[in-house]
């Protein structure tokens, strides 16, 4: 009897590690591959780097030899380097705060991977993330929140096509996350208790702006922050340290709080205001990319819940299909700190990903803020 095959994507965490024991055990043929995705490494500084770090392969393979799968490494770092640290470095020098993990989802551990898979014969790729695929009675694909509302990580699966999502198993998807460590506990994985990887692995110590200026040789310029009206309240250090409703590290004081309201890369100027300042009750997006639906036409509208970043818990909306391609949204309550270069995801009252666009810019009309 044919056993389908499948290719898991072993980050060396536990998810990845109990995904691939889960499909074993539901008659898959298995392969664990943990995708190279690091730079050059001479200083071992990115060693353990989560997914991204060379720790991971040593655990990802062992934990295969436990499993008693076959497990590869196959190589895509100038993949990596074109798709995301590119547009990672491009994103901040425009004055925009960009999304590297959703980049490299739909990007690197889905198309690349995913055309290898099907070019060796295998049917489906997996991964260890805490969403849900289903088939929809229209005939399209979707997401659906998984049943850990905490580690859901739907909306930075938004980007994902059609044809990817056909032939995506998530197996993780239906459980919390202690009951996974329990799987992995009860057959002895050495992924076990490993602690979740938190940040940008490329960018381990959280100082985006050294690691800009280490790849392109550029020191960030320091301009003017400035009020709404223009007014030069000081001066900022570079557009790539500060991202919309920052307080902390601004490096300014003005006798009361202050947020970072907008990055103005034209100019060179960071617009600070107060904590009201920075509340919005709409915005415009692109690069819209539809899931549950095959999309809206020019003037049509639809109601959604809106998250507009991975930690946000969303908020009621409307969202118009307008020219060019480009949607506004209207948020039944205002919503802090809308941040031009993140996603804004869309979710229908059963929990499945209606479709997601990059952040363009918010609306100027603010009303009362949210309690």
């Amino acid at each position: 009897m044919y056993k389908k095959k499948v290719v898991v994507g072993m980050s060396g965490g536990v998810d990845s590690s109990v995904a691939a024991y889960l499909l074993k055990e539901q008659g898959y043929d298995v392969i664990g591959v943990t995708m190279q995705i690091w730079q050059d490494d001479k200083d071992g500084k990115n060693s353990d780097a989560g997914c991204c770090g060379l720790s991971a392969v040593e655990d990802a393979r062992r934990v295969a030899d436990k499993l008693d799968i076959p497990y590869y490494v196959m190589n895509f770092k100038d993949e990596f380097k074109n798709k995301v640290i590119d547009y990672f470095i491009d994103e901040y020098m425009k004055g925009r705060t960009p999304n590297p993990c959703i980049v490299c989802n739909r990007y690197i551990k889905w198309e690349n991977l995913l055309d290898k898979s099907l070019n060796i014969g295998c049917d489906y790729i997996a991964t260890g993330h805490y969403a849900r695929v289903s088939l929809l009675p229209n005939g399209r694909y979707a997401l659906k929140v998984s049943k850990s509302a905490l580690k859901d990580q739907t909306y930075a699966l938004y980007k994902l096509t059609q044809k990817q999502l056909s032939r995506t198993l998530m197996p993780v998807g239906g459980y919390e996350k202690e009951q996974i460590r329990q799987i992995a506990r009860q057959i002895n994985l050495r992924t076990a208790n490993k602690p979740d990887s938190q940040e940008i692995c490329f960018v381990s110590d959280k100082n985006y702006a050294a690691f800009i200026e280490e790849n392109t040789g550029i020191k960030p310029e320091e301009g003017s922050f400035v009020d709404a009206s223009g007014k030069v309240l000081g001066k900022h250090r570079g557009i790539s340290r500060y991202t919309i409703g920052q307080r902390k590290g601004l490096g300014i004081a003005l006798g009361y709080p202050v947020f970072v309201k907008e990055i103005r890369a034209d100019s060179n100027e960071v617009v600070l205001g107060t904590d009201f300042d920075v509340y919005s009750n709409s915005l415009t997006a692109d690069s819209v990319n539809w899931m549950s639906i095959e999309g809206l036409k020019e003037g049509e509208s639809l109601r959604a819940k809106a998250k507009i970043r991975y930690s946000h818990k969303g908020e009621y909306c409307t969202v118009k299909a307008d020219i060019d391609g480009k949607i506004s949204v209207s948020f039944d309550s205002p919503v802090r700190a809308v941040t031009p270069g993140q996603a804004v995801v869309f979710y229908d009252e059963e929990g499945y990903v209606i479709g997601g666009a990059s952040i363009l810019n918010s609306g100027t009309e603010r009303k009362v803020k949210a309690v």
